[in-house]
């Protein structure tokens, strides 16, 4: 049977309201516990696959320290943090977990999102190779070929890491393959060395290769600046302020948490990805995170808890490398306002 124009105009109109309703609109979706309590459902984008450094997540999940925040959370793998801030930006997440360099290069191209707080604070940068390689400074590194990522934040603060330890930037060769291919360079011989993370990459080579693995961190050898955290769009901060500061209460909660029980929190990210290193190789992660999680102007203070100057210090850095065009103020990119209270 034919329905008439006007009949057959309402039910595509019924049908578009129905598929709007289905994906949530503009308006925040809930859910309910077993308490019946409502909560905020909440995604959270980490900067890549689940490793060591994402366990408090889902420790804090596990042991439901977000839904006491009235949070039942979603955590999906990232691709990179540039990536991640893009999303944000997007509103294709509600809160991400990424690298600061990513973020102040967002910011800088225009993006609308900013740190709702940083928690490591000491960054995990570092030079990585075979212990055989009988590197101990970075002078060591004249003349070796270091297996790095393009256009990444690493890759752009080497010369400034380079030049803090007496070292020009021909000194070394940078041989440029992607992110997932750095370890394989180092391992195969191709290169002597990578730029990564020392709570990433390092403890899943040695074991894979069963050899030794040694680290150059930066922040030990004259450059540090804040590193991984939580960040959110404009949007979600303006039109969901509390739900912010609950999202950065939850998490310090959860970090706090996690250094009490650090195995419970390995424990936790059981089944999180396919790509998910060996419950060894996540727990030397987890353990290597932190010691991360403050400066000299934070010891003491909630995980989350950020300083002025060092952000201050941050900017500066990455202005100098030519990450960021113009160094702003920390406001730019950071909301104070939301940091955890004691």
């Amino acid at each position: 049977m034919k329905l008439p124009a006007l009949v057959k105009s309402a039910v595509s109109v019924a049908a578009v309201l129905l598929l709007t309703a289905g994906c949530g609109g503009s308006e925040p979706e809930t859910t309910t516990n077993a308490q019946g309590e409502t909560l905020d459902k909440v995604t959270l984008t980490l900067n890549w696959y689940p490793y060591g450094e994402h366990a408090p997540f889902y420790y804090g999940k596990a042991q439901g320290i977000y839904e006491e925040h009235g949070i039942d959370l979603e955590i999906r793998a990232g691709q990179g943090s540039q990536k991640t801030v893009q999303a944000a930006a997007a509103g294709q997440t509600d809160f991400g977990w990424a690298d600061t360099p990513a973020l102040l290069a967002g910011v800088s191209q225009g993006l609308d999102v900013k740190s709702i707080g940083v928690f490591l604070q000491t960054t995990p940068s570092s030079v990585q190779f075979f212990s055989e390689q009988n590197i101990s400074s970075p002078a060591d590194l004249k003349g070796k070929t270091i297996a790095s990522t393009a256009g990444d934040a690493l890759t752009k603060t080497f010369p400034a890491f380079l030049q803090a330890n007496g070292l020009a930037e021909g000194d070394v060769r940078i041989q440029n393959t992607d992110a997932a291919g750095k370890m394989a360079a180092v391992m195969s011989g191709q290169t002597d060395a990578l730029l990564g993370y020392a709570t990433d990459q390092g403890p899943t080579m040695q074991e894979k290769a069963g050899k030794e693995v040694s680290y150059l961190r930066f922040a030990e050898n004259g450059l540090n600046f804040y590193s991984n955290g939580l960040i959110a769009s404009q949007e979600v901060i303006d039109d969901r302020g509390d739900l912010a500061q609950r999202m950065v209460a939850a998490t310090s909660e959860a970090w706090t948490a996690v250094q009490q029980d650090q195995q419970a929190a390995v424990d936790a990210m059981q089944g999180s990805s396919e790509q998910l290193p060996s419950k060894q190789v996540l727990a030397e992660q987890l353990a290597s995170t932190l010691e991360l999680l403050h400066t000299d102007a934070t010891e003491g203070q909630a995980p989350g808890v950020n300083n002025e100057e060092d952000w201050k210090k941050t900017i500066r850095i990455f202005a100098d490398a030519g990450v960021i065009s113009s160094a702003e103020e920390p406001s730019a990119y950071w909301v104070s306002e939301l940091a955890p209270k004691e």
